[in-house]
């Protein structure tokens, strides 16, 4: 998490964006970019952002 950015509004827009361009799911992203994805969503979560699987994205 540590290569993240820690504002949470650019970090939403930055995994969103890496889900839409990159990668079909958050487990593989968090796989692929070694994401802790329990601090990931924990942090969005914080700011009151969840995940959605249906649309692959966090909103």
């Amino acid at each position: 998490m540590d290569n993240l950015p820690s504002d949470p509004f650019i970090l939403l827009s930055y995994v969103n964006t890496k889900l839409r361009d990159d990668y079909s799911s958050l487990d593989s992203m968090c796989e692929e970019l070694d994401i802790n994805r329990a601090e990931l969503e924990k942090k969005l979560g914080e700011a009151g952002f969840e995940y959605s699987s249906e649309t692959n994205k966090f909103f």
